[in-house]
Protein backbone atom coordinates (compact mmCIF):
# COMPACT_ATOMS: atom_id res chain seq x y z
CA UNK A 1 0.00 0.00 0.00
CA UNK A 2 2.84 1.79 1.11
CA UNK A 3 4.62 1.75 -2.72
CA UNK A 4 0.63 2.18 -3.76
CA UNK A 5 0.08 5.58 -2.35
CA UNK A 6 3.44 7.34 -3.27
CA UNK A 7 3.18 6.38 -7.29
CA UNK A 8 -0.57 7.99 -7.07
CA UNK A 9 -0.81 11.38 -8.70
CA UNK A 10 -4.21 12.39 -7.67
CA UNK A 11 -6.98 11.45 -5.36
CA UNK A 12 -8.71 7.85 -5.49
CA UNK A 13 -11.22 5.59 -4.13
CA UNK A 14 -10.58 2.72 -2.34
CA UNK A 15 -13.12 -0.34 -1.12
CA UNK A 16 -11.63 -3.14 1.34
CA UNK A 17 -13.42 -5.60 2.64
CA UNK A 18 -13.67 -5.31 6.20
CA UNK A 19 -10.34 -6.64 7.62
CA UNK A 20 -9.33 -4.20 10.37
CA UNK A 21 -5.94 -3.74 9.44
CA UNK A 22 -6.79 -1.93 6.13
CA UNK A 23 -7.68 0.75 8.42
CA UNK A 24 -4.40 1.34 9.67
CA UNK A 25 -2.44 0.52 6.21
CA UNK A 26 -4.52 3.16 4.88
CA UNK A 27 -4.56 5.75 7.33
CA UNK A 28 -0.91 5.63 7.47
CA UNK A 29 0.00 5.71 4.42
CA UNK A 30 -2.92 7.70 2.09
CA UNK A 31 -3.53 10.42 5.36
CA UNK A 32 -6.43 12.27 4.39
CA UNK A 33 -5.79 12.16 0.70
CA UNK A 34 -8.29 9.06 -0.17
CA UNK A 35 -11.94 8.49 -0.25
CA UNK A 36 -12.27 5.47 1.65
CA UNK A 37 -14.88 2.76 1.97
CA UNK A 38 -15.18 -0.77 3.34
CA UNK A 39 -17.65 -3.52 1.79
CA UNK A 40 -18.55 -6.38 4.37
CA UNK A 41 -20.43 -9.32 3.11
CA UNK A 42 -22.59 -11.37 5.30
CA UNK A 43 -22.94 -15.34 4.94
CA UNK A 44 -25.07 -17.96 6.21
CA UNK A 45 -25.42 -21.64 5.76
CA UNK A 46 -23.73 -23.48 2.59
CA UNK A 47 -25.49 -23.62 0.05
CA UNK A 48 -25.75 -26.99 -0.45
CA UNK A 49 -25.74 -28.27 2.69
CA UNK A 50 -22.78 -28.93 4.99
CA UNK A 51 -20.36 -29.86 2.31
CA UNK A 52 -16.69 -29.61 3.29
CA UNK A 53 -16.06 -27.03 -0.45
CA UNK A 54 -19.48 -25.79 -0.54
CA UNK A 55 -19.78 -22.09 -1.12
CA UNK A 56 -21.66 -20.32 1.62
CA UNK A 57 -24.82 -18.25 0.67
CA UNK A 58 -24.25 -14.46 0.44
CA UNK A 59 -26.65 -12.98 2.86
CA UNK A 60 -26.50 -9.62 2.57
CA UNK A 61 -23.62 -6.38 2.79
CA UNK A 62 -22.78 -3.55 4.93
CA UNK A 63 -21.17 -0.56 3.46
CA UNK A 64 -19.66 2.04 5.56
CA UNK A 65 -17.71 4.94 4.43
CA UNK A 66 -14.56 5.32 6.27
CA UNK A 67 -13.26 8.35 4.85
CA UNK A 68 -13.52 11.74 2.47
CA UNK A 69 -16.37 11.16 -0.18
CA UNK A 70 -16.86 7.93 -2.10
CA UNK A 71 -19.23 7.45 -4.40
CA UNK A 72 -21.96 4.99 -3.24
CA UNK A 73 -22.34 3.47 -6.91
CA UNK A 74 -18.68 2.60 -6.61
CA UNK A 75 -18.10 1.13 -3.59
CA UNK A 76 -17.33 -2.34 -4.96
CA UNK A 77 -15.31 -5.36 -4.11
CA UNK A 78 -15.88 -6.64 -7.86
CA UNK A 79 -12.97 -5.97 -9.41
CA UNK A 80 -10.72 -7.13 -6.98
CA UNK A 81 -12.89 -10.23 -6.86
CA UNK A 82 -12.42 -10.77 -10.61
CA UNK A 83 -9.06 -10.23 -10.44
CA UNK A 84 -8.03 -12.48 -8.14
CA UNK A 85 -10.53 -15.34 -9.91
CA UNK A 86 -8.45 -14.92 -12.86
CA UNK A 87 -4.84 -15.61 -10.59
CA UNK A 88 -6.39 -18.57 -8.83
CA UNK A 89 -7.41 -19.57 -12.74
CA UNK A 90 -4.31 -18.77 -14.51
CA UNK A 91 -1.62 -20.36 -12.05
CA UNK A 92 -1.76 -23.70 -10.78
CA UNK A 93 0.08 -22.41 -7.37
CA UNK A 94 -3.10 -21.01 -6.16
CA UNK A 95 -4.93 -24.14 -6.17
CA UNK A 96 -4.48 -25.65 -2.85
CA UNK A 97 -4.17 -29.50 -2.37
CA UNK A 98 -1.59 -29.43 -5.86
CA UNK A 99 1.88 -30.29 -5.94
CA UNK A 100 2.07 -26.53 -7.65
CA UNK A 101 1.06 -24.76 -5.11
CA UNK A 102 4.35 -22.73 -4.22
CA UNK A 103 6.63 -23.79 -0.73
CA UNK A 104 8.73 -20.71 -1.01
CA UNK A 105 7.48 -17.17 -1.06
CA UNK A 106 9.98 -16.13 -3.10
CA UNK A 107 8.92 -18.36 -6.18
CA UNK A 108 5.82 -17.23 -5.40
CA UNK A 109 6.59 -13.76 -5.83
CA UNK A 110 8.44 -14.31 -8.79
CA UNK A 111 5.16 -16.18 -10.00
CA UNK A 112 2.68 -13.32 -9.45
CA UNK A 113 4.85 -11.03 -11.00
CA UNK A 114 5.25 -12.87 -14.21
CA UNK A 115 1.51 -13.59 -14.36
CA UNK A 116 0.83 -9.40 -14.05
CA UNK A 117 3.93 -8.79 -16.33
CA UNK A 118 1.78 -11.19 -18.96
CA UNK A 119 -1.62 -10.45 -18.45
CA UNK A 120 -0.87 -6.26 -18.82
CA UNK A 121 1.52 -6.62 -21.36
CA UNK A 122 1.32 -10.03 -23.91
CA UNK A 123 -2.28 -11.07 -23.62
CA UNK A 124 -4.82 -9.15 -25.61
CA UNK A 125 -7.74 -8.79 -23.72
CA UNK A 126 -11.43 -9.73 -25.76
CA UNK A 127 -13.42 -6.36 -24.60
CA UNK A 128 -10.43 -4.08 -24.84
CA UNK A 129 -9.01 -5.56 -28.27
CA UNK A 130 -6.00 -4.05 -26.29
CA UNK A 131 -3.56 -5.28 -23.90
CA UNK A 132 -4.52 -3.24 -20.30
CA UNK A 133 -0.66 -1.57 -20.57
CA UNK A 134 -1.75 -0.47 -24.11
CA UNK A 135 -5.29 0.90 -22.94
CA UNK A 136 -3.44 2.90 -20.29
CA UNK A 137 -1.28 4.38 -22.15
CA UNK A 138 1.93 2.90 -20.64
CA UNK A 139 2.96 1.27 -24.07
CA UNK A 140 2.33 1.81 -27.69
CA UNK A 141 2.96 -2.04 -29.11
CA UNK A 142 2.28 -5.54 -28.22
CA UNK A 143 4.83 -7.46 -26.10
CA UNK A 144 5.66 -11.43 -27.30
CA UNK A 145 7.02 -13.31 -24.47
CA UNK A 146 10.72 -12.84 -25.77
CA UNK A 147 10.23 -8.97 -24.88
CA UNK A 148 9.73 -10.19 -21.48
CA UNK A 149 12.55 -12.55 -21.25
CA UNK A 150 14.40 -9.71 -22.35
CA UNK A 151 13.69 -8.03 -18.84
CA UNK A 152 15.20 -10.22 -16.82
CA UNK A 153 19.01 -9.01 -18.70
Amino acid sequence: MEDTAKRLTRRVQLTTDGLKAYLEAVEENFGCNIDFAQLVKMYGKPIDGEHRYSPAECTGIQKTIIQGNPKEKHISTSFIERQNLTMRMSMRRFTRLTNGFSKKVENHAHAIALHFMYYNFVRIHKTLRVTPAMQAGLTNHLWSIEDLAHLLK
